[in-house]
């Protein structure tokens, strides 16, 4: 089967998964949102007006207004910027750190292969929750250190599942042919290993993102993920500590809280229907 084939199979089997479809759709729609608010809305994300602190949605402030009288759906928007970002960003660092470790592992094997996964076996037994408080202790908060400080936990697991799948390949027919040709280990790594990863390197950034979304979402609760005056929607949630906000005030917190589960339970929906499309017994000529 050619290559062009094989992509509109992959894509014809993913159109043909309606949750997966809709997923796709709601995503789309909530980070265009978020990317495009600037224009959608008119309201400034950080423009304060205490004479319109507190108010109630209504036909001027749909979502109302928080304590300084900054419009809710224009800040919970931009705040959804920040979470997509850093979501997109850490699974990014993870895959590419992950992907050159676990290649590498995976394709040359011995004393290599060993060290490479006892440092991988290290540091997956430290809790992350510890570690990524401890980190933003120590590094200091801000939203290019929570991209580097998430992305640098997560990438164990995509370097072991990324050695997994190498090590069978390079037994295949194929790469032992390619071998024989003269190949160079680069090219047989780039050329035929890696491209053998796809599957399980998108079923992982579908869920690493919902991962890294929910884990700024905690620092930023805790006061150590992004700080003002740049919002996320954990630092949005995070404003319901308070008891008075809290049962008084849900248009301040619970916007963003409904946000983040509509767009992990469509990052899931995407990631689901994926896998099956890059699965290769699901795929006909």
């Amino acid at each position: 089967m050619s290559s062009h084939k094989l992509r509109a199979g992959k894509w014809r089997k993913f159109r043909a998964n309606k949750i997966a479809m809709f997923g796709l759709c709601v995503f789309f729609l909530v980070t265009m949102a978020c990317l495009f608010s600037g224009w959608l809305f008119q309201f400034d994300p950080n423009g304060i007006d205490l004479s319109a602190a507190l108010q109630a949605p209504s036909r001027t402030h749909w979502l109302g207004t928080d304590q300084t009288g900054r419009d809710m759906l224009a800040r919970t928007m931009a705040a959804g910027q920040i979470s997509i970002l850093v979501g997109a960003c850490s699974v990014a660092l993870a895959l590419l750190i992950g992907t050159v470790l676990g290649g590498i592992a995976g394709y040359f094997g011995g004393w290599l292969d060993n060290l490479i996964m006892r440092f991988v076996d290290v540091v997956m037994t430290f809790p992350t929750i510890i570690v990524l408080m401890t980190l933003s202790a120590v590094i200091g908060s801000g939203t290019g250190k929570t991209v580097m400080i998430i992305g640098l936990l997560s990438w164990p697991l995509v370097c072991r599942l990324v050695r997994a799948r190498i090590l069978s390949v390079r037994e295949m027919e194929f790469v032992a042919a390619a071998k024989t040709l003269g190949a160079g280990h680069a090219y047989i790594l780039l050329k035929h290993c890696l491209p053998n990863t796809t599957d399980v390197l998108v079923v992982f950034s579908s869920l690493g993102f919902v991962s890294a979304i929910m884990a700024e979402a905690g620092l930023s609760f805790l006061g150590l993920g992004v700080q003002l005056p740049d919002a996320s929607w954990g630092s949005l949630l995070s404003i319901a500590r308070e008891a008075s906000i809290l049962q008084q005030y849900p248009w301040i917190w619970l916007p963003s809280g409904v946000l983040i589960v509509i767009t992990a339970l469509s990052a899931n929906f995407i990631g689901d229907g994926l896998r099956q499309a890059f699965d290769p017994k699901t795929i006909k000529e």
